[in-house]
């Protein structure tokens, strides 16, 4: 195909995913109109494929796409449990289905195109980008494109670790969960050698909920591991598993580093997403930062202007990142100490300010003389170090994040010994079966549309379009849209008493998985 003959187009998105859909939405929410836009992706995403979870003051654009949101959540460690009112914040969840959804109707009314292809070299003149396949054929060319494929940082981090974890969806015959308030996180599971552990507990109604265990560590588990973690953490809650229903197996791997994500690659080039800088390194959470710079984005579009949004942090916020992971790799502070003294010590706004990387300088201050004075001295002094021994030495590239453990679901698996809870943990009163709480006449299990419908939390949607009704996954071949294997009801793997399950490949980074990886003037100028 020669150039001529492709697409010229305003702006090109190059991803398809969260960030791109974001970007979509709220392109079309500021009734950008008269622009040439074109999306770039081998696949058109549809269906739920992860899940977002974030804080924010509540939003009337992104209220109706919940799953359910909490004004009140728990931080538990071995020493006891705290009950923080996050007013006027909410942490809230997000299932990709209505969010694809809502871009697909942007894209409508945008008159976008669409181009299902994977994306190579991005070549831009400082005019132009031409927009390569893999096989260095042009699919189109742009004034702008905007790349969410995700990719490693330019360069190592001086430390690199991964948020790893696996969350199965589960229906309990009764109810057992307290819909109102959220399990931020839960600290009682085994702490690794070298690292952070910790479940949380996400409740759409009383009888249904997302069970997580997450580590913060440089290495992956096996499933296996996943699969004891994940059953020690539901024994811990005391869950009988003989009373719940596992309808979907999530897992996900997102980076957190100090290295450096380049935002800007070249002129015309704009990266979002975790490719962008959007994932905060000491805590993986990427959504609120996406949220933000798609908004940014379609403000200066609508202005006249070019699609560049601010840097997703400050630069101060990266770091208090690099300090902090540190301190945590040194294993000078202890990841349930640390965060247990945030949440005890300053008030639960601030802290989620803090770690959305929207707090003001004299937030960071009083938030910082919280933590223990010794440790982070010590690690700021070893950060300082590192950064001048880094500049006398040539670059090492960066590892690709590695791809998430799929493999494995049995959810019927009994703690092994490197997950057991300690004797003195006992069931919290956030699982403890509600005597107030009666499943409606729709939420009863066997109905037609799935495991029952949720009662939507304050300004949520309809949680039945959240849930999986009959596992409707896009199947081809005997794989869901990502290539991975489906666990169907004519697949092997299925344990007793489980459902059919469909793992999805779930991470907070946006997820646009397209390919492999001048001067500034108007976005319309030709």
């Amino acid at each position: 195909m020669s150039v001529t003959s492709v697409p010229d187009v305003d702006l090109a998105l190059v991803g398809g995913g969260g960030a791109a859909s974001l970007v979509l939405a709220a392109l079309d929410r500021h009734r950008v109109r008269g622009l040439r836009v074109a999306v770039v992706d081998p696949v058109h995403k549809r269906g739920q494929d992860r899940t977002w979870a974030f804080w924010g003051t509540p939003d009337d654009d992104l209220d109706p796409l919940l799953s359910a949101s909490w004004d009140r959540v728990e931080v538990t460690t071995p020493a006891g449990r705290r009950l923080l009112y996050l007013t006027p914040l909410r942490y809230a969840m997000l299932r990709s289905a209505p969010l694809y959804a809502r871009a697909a109707e942007a894209e409508r009314r945008l008159a976008a195109i669409r181009i299902g292809a994977a994306v190579g070299r991005l070549d831009d003149d400082g005019q132009r980008v031409r927009v390569n396949a893999p096989d260095g054929q042009p699919l189109l060319r742009a004034r702008w494109v905007l790349d969410s494929r995700p990719r490693p940082p330019e360069r190592a981090g001086r430390t690199t670790w991964l948020q790893h974890f696996r969350g199965w969806w589960v229906e309990a015959a009764t109810p057992v969960f307290d819909p109102d308030r959220a399990v931020l996180m839960d600290f009682r599971t085994r702490q690794p050698a070298r690292g952070v552990s910790f479940g949380y507990v996400l409740p759409v109604d009383s009888r249904y909920a997302l069970i997580e265990y997450t580590e913060f560590t440089p290495g992956l588990l096996t499933s296996e591991a996943y699969d004891r973690a994940l059953a020690g953490y539901r024994d811990l809650l005391g869950l009988d598993p003989a009373t719940l229903r596992v309808r979907e197996v999530e897992n996900g791997v997102i980076p957190m580093t100090d290295g450096p994500f380049v935002a800007r690659p070249s002129p015309r080039v704009v990266r979002l997403g975790t490719a962008g800088g959007a994932t905060r390194g000491s805590t993986g959470f990427t959504f609120s930062a996406m949220h933000r710079q798609a908004e940014q984005v379609a403000r200066a579009v609508a202005a006249g202007g070019p699609p560049v949004p601010a840097p997703a942090y400050p630069r101060r916020h990266r770091w208090m990142d690099a300090v902090a992971l540190r301190a945590l790799d040194a294993g000078t502070v202890g990841g349930p100490d640390f965060f247990a003294r945030l949440f005890a010590r300053n008030p639960a706004e601030r802290v989620l300010r803090f770690l959305d990387g929207t707090s003001t300088p004299a937030e960071e201050l009083a938030v910082m003389s919280t933590t223990r004075l010794l440790p982070m001295v010590t690690a700021t002094a070893g950060d300082a170090a590192a950064r001048l021994t880094a500049r006398l030495r040539p670059a090492v590239p960066a590892a690709p994040v590695p791809a998430a453990v799929t493999a494995g679901v049995a959810p019927d698996v009994r703690p092994g010994p490197d997950v057991r809870p300690g004797p003195d943990v006992r069931p919290g009163p956030d699982v403890r079966p509600r005597s107030d709480a009666r499943p409606g006449p729709d939420a009863r299990p066997g109905s037609p549309d799935g495991p029952g419908r949720a009662t939507p939390a304050r300004g949520a949607a309809d949680p039945g379009a959240h849930r999986p009704a009959g596992h409707r996954a896009e199947v081809v071949d005997g794989l869901d849209q990502h290539g991975q294997l489906l666990q169907g009801p004519d697949r092997p793997g299925r344990a007793d008493g489980v459902d059919p399950l469909v793992e999805l490949q779930a991470d907070e980074a946006g997820g646009d998985r397209a390919g492999q990886p001048g001067d500034v003037g108007h976005l319309g100028q030709r």
